[in-house]
């Protein structure tokens, strides 16, 4: 399996912070957003993975993470997303990479206390694959409506969630997942949606789901990237304090 993280766009709604830079560039605590996605993606055994991303300061991820080697990888791949398509948009620029493989898509700004093993170790071997987080803002997010143990519909953004879950933005696809893109009409945003993507393989009955193991946030608000950072800080000094005892013992 392959990875891909996908930190493009312009991040306009967090202006003025992203008119000098991407957004996920910006710090998460003690470390900037985009390591986080890259470190979930290594600690669950994927190595060969691309970065798409856009904008006027897409030369600075090569600054930052150069060929990946202090995340214990040997190479890193690269590619450009012009303007703002949608997520789907910009994750059929990774069709090349794919090569026919199945893929583990991360969204730049989702970070996760423990990690993403949910959705990749469970992945059946072909259709797709989400990760639920229970979330008091389900409007935020593309919603799934759960019958028994499936699926049946995800709602992008409703205005009346059918359940309190959101759609976390990690998703694990067959090589059918570019064929759909291909398809697809652009939403009243203006975008192509990933939540039509796995609507697709919902259809083909298809999609299976896992939940989130611990917290998880995304950070692509001010609200949410100070909410992110908190959890962060507060995850980073149970670690020290951890470590600490540990050594006094």
């Amino acid at each position: 399996m392959k990875g891909v993280i996908l930190a493009g766009g312009l991040g306009t709604r967090m202006h003025p912070l992203t008119r000098v830079t991407n957004k996920h560039l910006l710090p998460v605590y003690d470390r900037p957003m985009i390591y986080f996605p890259l470190e979930a993606l290594v600690a669950a055994g994927i190595k060969d993975i691309l970065i798409v991303t856009g904008g006027s300061n897409s030369g600075d991820f090569l600054k930052l993470l150069r060929n990946g080697k202090e995340f214990g990888l040997k190479h890193l791949n690269y590619t450009y997303q012009e303007g703002e398509g949608g997520i789907a948009d910009a994750l059929s620029l990774a069709e090349y990479f794919a090569d026919g493989e199945p893929i583990c898509v991360v969204l730049g700004d989702n970070i996760f206390e423990n990690g993403i093993g949910p959705a990749v170790h469970g992945y059946p071997g072909s259709g797709a694959r989400v990760l639920l987080a229970r979330v008091d803002d389900p409007e935020r997010f593309g919603v799934p409506e759960i019958s028994g143990d499936r699926i049946v519909r995800i709602d992008e953004k409703p205005k009346d969630p059918k359940s309190t879950y959101a759609v976390t933005g990690v998703y694990v696809y067959d090589h059918r997942v570019f064929e759909i893109i291909k398809g697809l009409e652009p939403s009243a945003r203006g975008e192509l949606e990933i939540t039509d993507v796995n609507n697709r393989y919902i259809g083909w009955d298809a999609l299976t789901y896992g939940a989130v193991d611990g917290w998880w946030t995304d950070a692509g608000t001010f609200e949410s990237l100070a909410r992110a950072s908190n959890l962060v800080r507060d995850k980073r000094l149970a670690e020290l304090e951890q470590d600490a005892s540990a050594h006094s013992g």
